[in-house]
């Protein structure tokens, strides 16, 4: 089926052509063909940005209204009753009928707008990735961090885990590996932001702040289910902590190699061929053994050294953290700033609203249905959406984009004192109890 230009293609195509690049160049940029990038150029020049939101397609008489009122029935009745038709599949069966046989027939590309008119197909959305610099080489420990979840598995008398591993890239010191329980409670069988905070919060208390964290494109750090994505709350969370956040790209496990190459360490020297009382004794052990990783097992590339033999300056933190000072240390003009460099494009429901992170937003319904370009002002905190021609903007206050939302659970423990749980314990509890217990031997 033929694809067509979304709304932020053709601002794309406009942009770069008012900054005065040619048409060549702005096709292999955008991955439109010439005389497409030439078409919305030329638009935009004669009328402005009204003319990006011009309606694509046919004359207002519709795809296929030269063939008969039976052809398009019958292709409108077969697609609702089978919504997995495509266009071949379509006109394959047309082509079987016997009471279109020996007449003229539609082509593919005919059908395909027939179905995009009737609503039949999702609209396409290129995809734009979220504000990223330049790839850095990691010149002393702590300059960069890789972490990555190992996939889930049970052990016996713990239930099913997933360890979560840090490594430093340039030391290869191992940072941690937590073993993060998925009991049965669970909805799902991956961590959620509120397991990696309380693993970041354990490395960082020993560790201290690194300045990079490179991470894969796991749906809790990177919004998967969208083709204009916006940054998750851990990711949120990452740069108002002043970590910036890499990602590798999609399905190219070898961008974080370090700690990739753990996930077979921390199972050979831990998990294999072991049995464990409880959770608390599994991550004993793993605790124990980060030690001896570090200090005493030879690593190749370093020269047969253990990492801390070969980089004892790995020992200084290159900023301090502790849980108490995260209220202070959490700057929220990191997230503006890196706010202010994206654009997201959404489509308004039907009730005229958007969804934008995981918040709601309300436009109206003269909104409905249409096509938003999206920024973010960050003087003052708001988002301007802004529609497909141009005529109509709001400017709403963004949601959830304060302190309390983003530390999350870990708020009662910025106040120790006056921190108490009610029995009996969640299991949500529980991490908080773990967090004050592991944290209680790090000072």
């Amino acid at each position: 089926m033929a694809r067509t230009t979304t709304l932020q293609d053709r601002i794309i195509i406009w942009e770069l052509a008012e900054a005065g690049n040619p048409d060549p160049w702005i096709a292999n940029a955008v991955g439109w063909k010439v005389p497409t990038v030439r078409k919305w150029r030329r638009r935009a020049q004669r009328q402005g940005r009204k003319g990006l939101a011009s309606s694509m397609g046919r004359p207002v008489t519709g795809a296929l209204s030269t063939f008969p009122a039976l052809v398009r029935d019958t292709l409108r009745t077969w697609r609702i009753g089978h919504p997995g038709w495509g266009p071949k599949t379509l006109l394959t069966h047309l082509e079987d009928d016997e009471r279109f046989k020996g007449r003229r027939l539609p082509a593919l590309s005919s059908i395909a707008r027939f179905l995009k008119e009737g609503e039949f197909t999702r609209s396409y959305e290129r995809h734009s990735d979220l504000p990223q610099s330049e790839h850095q080489t990691a010149c002393a420990p702590h300059e960069e961090w890789e972490m990555d979840a190992r996939g889930h598995e049970y052990v016996p008398e713990v239930g099913v885990i997933a360890l979560i591993n840090l490594s430093d890239v340039y030391s290869t010191v191992k940072i941690q590996s937590y073993a993060c329980w998925l009991g049965a409670k669970r909805m799902t069988r991956r961590p959620t932001t509120e397991d990696y905070q309380l693993v970041l919060r354990r490395a960082w208390t020993q560790w201290g702040l690194p300045d990079r964290l490179a991470v894969d494109r796991d749906s809790v750090l990177y919004d998967n289910s969208c083709k204009s994505p916006f940054p998750t709350r851990l990711h949120l969370w990452l740069l108002a902590m002043g970590v910036e956040v890499v990602f590798g790209r999609p399905r190219q496990p070898t961008d974080q190699a370090t700690v990739e190459r753990s996930h077979q360490t921390w199972d050979g020297q831990v998990l294999q061929g072991q049995s464990f009382d409880s959770w608390k004794g599994l991550q004993a052990t793993l605790d124990q053994t980060l030690d001896f990783l570090n200090y005493r097992l030879p690593c190749r590339t370093l020269g047969d050294r253990p990492p801390l033999v070969a980089h004892p300056e790995a020992l200084q933190p290159r900023r301090l953290y502790r849980p108490e000072w995260e209220g202070e240390l959490l700057d929220l003009q990191h997230v503006y700033d890196y706010l202010a460099q994206g654009r997201w494009f959404r489509k308004v429901s039907a009730v005229g609203t958007v969804s934008l992170g995981h918040h709601v937003y309300g436009l109206g319904r003269t909104w409905t249905e249409q096509s938003v370009e999206i920024t973010f002002a960050p003087t003052d905190q708001h988002f301007a959406f802004r529609s497909a021609d141009g005529t109509q903007t709001e400017r709403l206050p963004a949601q959830g984009l304060n302190a309390t939302a983003l530390i999350g659970e870990m708020g009662p423990l910025v106040n120790l004192d006056a921190f108490q749980l009610a029995l009996p314990f969640s299991w949500e509890e529980w991490r908080l109890i773990r967090l004050c217990e592991t944290l209680r031997g790090m000072t």
